[in-house]
């Protein structure tokens, strides 16, 4: 046995769940290092973020079905309103703010009737330019 599997005994750490975690990993190491193959390991990026953001134009208020399921599958929606009537762009921006709470996410303006819809596991850089435009008149 190793030494650090020495030391998680000692200290009452159990070393059989130490190589069950939720990621693809690759074991880096070769048979003659064994006590660090534990450490070589790479995480497959490829198998756990997908980053799709989806650009949409709705012209209608039944088009935020579509927009709402790109929400739920946690996917960024970059929302251009400028082709809607402020009564309807109101009424899109309500739903689909909702839509984002109920999903842990956030709705943002980035210009004029354009909002980016975030999921909760997308963080969102550049406050002070959401800052700046609520200064120049753009408010949500």
């Amino acid at each position: 046995m190793s030494f650090i599997g020495n030391l998680k005994e000692i200290l009452g750490m159990d070393t059989e769940d130490d190589n069950d975690n939720e990621f693809d990993t690759i074991d880096n190491s070769n048979d003659s290092n064994d006590d660090y193959g534990n450490r070589n390991k790479v995480v497959n990026i490829h198998a756990t973020a997908q980053l799709q953001v989806i650009l949409v134009k709705p012209e209608v208020f039944q088009d935020t079905k579509q927009i709402a399921d790109h929400l739920n599958s946690k996917k960024t929606v970059v929302l251009n309103l400028e082709s809607t009537t402020p009564d309807v762009t109101r009424r899109i921006i309500d739903f689909l703010g909702g839509v984002a709470y109920a999903n842990g996410g956030n709705i943002k303006p980035v210009a004029n009737n354009t909002f980016i819809i975030t999921p909760y596991n997308v963080g969102f850089v550049g406050e002070d330019l959401v800052g700046e435009l609520e200064n120049n008149g753009v408010y949500l």
